[in-house]
């Protein structure tokens, strides 16, 4: 088979490799049928999370037909159509039994396209199958459900619960790329007064509007503090959500939070951002941070059946899996071809 392999920072290709095997008997064999990118394999590419190694197969999302099971799966069977989610539960230690399954303890975690061979390829081998994975609901299509394996709930989850947004909050989301977006259209779930979108890219503030901010603000040209104390009697939004994963932007969402707010980071840090304790000390500002844990999956697959979420509009462009060259490279350069999502199948 053919698969998406990571030779280190800047490089990869579409490589010939071996066909994954079950080693463990929770292990499944999924062909992948749709399978997107996410902006942390921009990251790795970039060199941001070392525990990836030369060889691996990249991604953690993808949406198959289940092809081979091990004697201990007692509900994923053959042929079933399946979410393989980005996080990988045992579903017996400690956090799995809390619902933190993205610390999970035993073996699991976020593993897939990080520790252990992803998605990115014709075929996967998925452990803990019984608890990594999510039966397909009827009437939602494959490139919908795929963006229910990772941005959905991440964004769900870190920056909105996380943010614990509430009726008539005024929520700044800082960073308005596939991620930003979900936040932004998890938080419209909670009537917030006012979502303000920041960016540089007038592209992504566009798409903002269709997913539900009011207020959109180009922080190359505009002044964030001043539109989102404009709209809070000079006190900050209540929920500053970080969605892109520089120290600039970090540091822009503790600047616009108010006294009591909350701060909630989502995006994945390459480098150390200075936290400005000499002026958040004093008021009262929580900061949470976050991998995702993926236990709104459930919620957010009974949201997009009754059609409450759309989750299809964040799919951009279409490829089949031989162009994933041509992929990674619309989506990398997102300023420029508009991208948010990108899902490649077979073709």
């Amino acid at each position: 088979m053919r698969a998406v392999v990571y030779h280190g920072p800047g490089r990869k290709s579409w490589d010939e490799v071996p066909m994954p095997t079950l080693i463990d008997d929770t292990d499944a064999i999924v062909r992948v049928d749709a399978v997107t990118i996410c902006g942390t394999d921009l990251h790795i590419l970039k060199g941001d999370v070392p525990a990836v190694t030369d060889g691996r197969i990249l991604g953690h999302e993808a949406v198959g037909t289940v092809e081979s099971v091990g004697s201990g799966c007692k509900r994923v069977k053959p042929g079933d159509k399946v979410l393989v989610s980005c996080i990988t539960s045992c579903g017996s230690c400690r956090f799995c039994r809390e619902g933190r399954y993205g610390q999970c303890l035993g073996g699991g975690g976020w593993i897939l396209g990080h520790l252990i061979d992803g998605t990115q390829a014709e075929y996967v081998r998925v452990p803990f199958a019984d608890t990594s994975t999510h039966p397909a609901p009827a009437g939602v299509s494959d490139e919908q459900l795929l963006m229910l394996a990772d941005i959905l709930p991440t964004g769900y989850e870190v920056g909105v619960l996380n943010g614990q947004v509430e009726p008539g909050d005024v929520v700044a989301v800082v960073g308005a790329g596939p991620i930003g977006l979900s936040t932004i259209m998890g938080a419209r779930l909670f009537s917030p007064s006012h979502v303000v979108a920041i960016d540089l890219a007038d592209s992504r503030l566009e798409a903002a509007k269709q997913f539900g901010a009011d207020v959109t603000v180009n922080n190359s040209n505009q002044d964030p503090l001043e539109v989102v104390r404009g709209l809070t009697e000079g006190l900050g939004a209540d929920v500053a959500v970080e969605a892109v994963g520089v120290p600039a932007t970090f540091e822009l969402a503790a600047a616009l939070v108010r006294p009591g707010g909350r701060v909630a980071n989502v995006g994945v840090h390459g480098e150390p951002a200075s936290l400005h304790l000499e002026e958040l000390w004093i008021r009262d500002v929580t900061i949470t941070t976050g991998l995702v844990d993926t236990y709104s999956t459930p919620t957010l697959l009974k949201l997009a059946q009754g059609h409450q979420v759309d989750a299809g509009r964040f799919v951009t462009h279409h490829f089949v899996l031989d162009q994933f060259e041509e992929a990674y490279d619309t989506f990398s350069r997102a300023g420029e071809t508009g991208a948010l999502k990108v899902v490649l199948t077979r073709g």
